[in-house]
């Protein structure tokens, strides 16, 4: 047997649920897992099914779901679980966020494949050469923006990559680079933004006598730290915690939001659903 997923939104009216299962049932396919979200705001309706099929399907499966997207207006994808999603990591001077996921990834506890890492600084080679990662230094300054961001591009194409991860990476990615990887990009930032903006937010937070902070994992769009939310984390602080201290919370907190979305988008539970997502889990 050969597991997939079968992922779809569409607008949303009565039968759809009832089409597919009776596509996998004509065909001798178990499904395992499922979930859906009708959106009464928006009239879109959000799926997620996870089923085993008999081997060699793959095309009369596609064949099938070609022919039903017509009459539901469905935009689908069908994943073949047995390949796994291929990560280009991209970060700068803050180790934090790689080397969790360069620990979960070796764990097996991210579902991923980590194809290379690019950086703009050469600091963290090391790191990524201690898991047999390859290390890309890209160097980046105001004249050469255009050339290291085609340079990226390419390593996108050379390691077959599937997903971008900002794993603080601290450069502005162009519209143009945004444009050509839609819903292929992870950020995380810390969840202050954009209430502290600019230099040592960790530093204003304490001057204002933050109680709670946290992080967000976001899709990259060519609006700031504005793309759809993946998923947040928070945790509560107080009046001990000086600004060091808030940073190491933090830190820990972009570690778990970002580990969280990257698995979320490699199990393919993540559906953007126009400036929001929808996290079937």
């Amino acid at each position: 047997m050969t597991q997939y997923v079968l992922t779809l939104s569409c607008p949303d009216r009565p039968g759809i649920v009832a089409a597919v299962s009776g596509v996998l049932a004509e065909r001798d396919c178990n499904i395992v897992e499922s979930q859906q979200f009708g959106d009464r705001g928006t009239g879109r309706f959000f799926l997620r099914t996870q089923f085993d099929a008999p081997d060699g399907l793959g095309d009369a499966l596609t064949e099938a779901f070609a022919a039903l997207a017509p009459e539901f207006g469905l935009d689908w994808r069908l994943h073949d679980l047995a390949r796994r999603t291929r990560v280009l990591i991209l970060v700068s001077k803050h180790g934090h966020c790689l080397n969790d996921l360069l620990y979960r990834h070796r764990s097996g506890l991210l579902g991923i494949d980590v194809v290379a890492v690019a950086s703009n600084h050469p600091d963290m080679r090391p790191l990524t050469q201690s898991y047999g990662i390859d290390y890309h230094h890209l160097p980046v300054t105001a004249d050469n923006r255009a050339a290291q961001e085609a340079e990226i591009l390419a390593l996108v194409e050379h390691y077959g990559a599937d997903l971008v991860v900002l794993a603080r990476y601290m450069q502005i990615l162009s519209d143009d680079l945004c444009a050509k990887l839609p819903g292929r990009i992870i950020n995380i930032h810390h969840s202050f933004l954009p209430s502290f903006k600019g230099a040592k937010p960790y530093h204003q937070a304490h001057e204002r006598g933050v109680k709670l902070i946290g992080a967000t994992a976001h899709y990259v769009t060519p609006h700031l730290d504005e793309g759809p939310i993946i998923e947040q984390e928070v945790a509560r602080v107080d009046h001990t915690h000086g600004p060091e201290e808030l940073m190491a919370v933090g830190r820990d907190m972009e570690c778990l939001a970002l580990a969280r979305a990257v698995r979320w988008h490699a199990e393919h539970r993540v559906l953007i659903n126009a400036d929001r997502t929808v996290v079937l889990r």
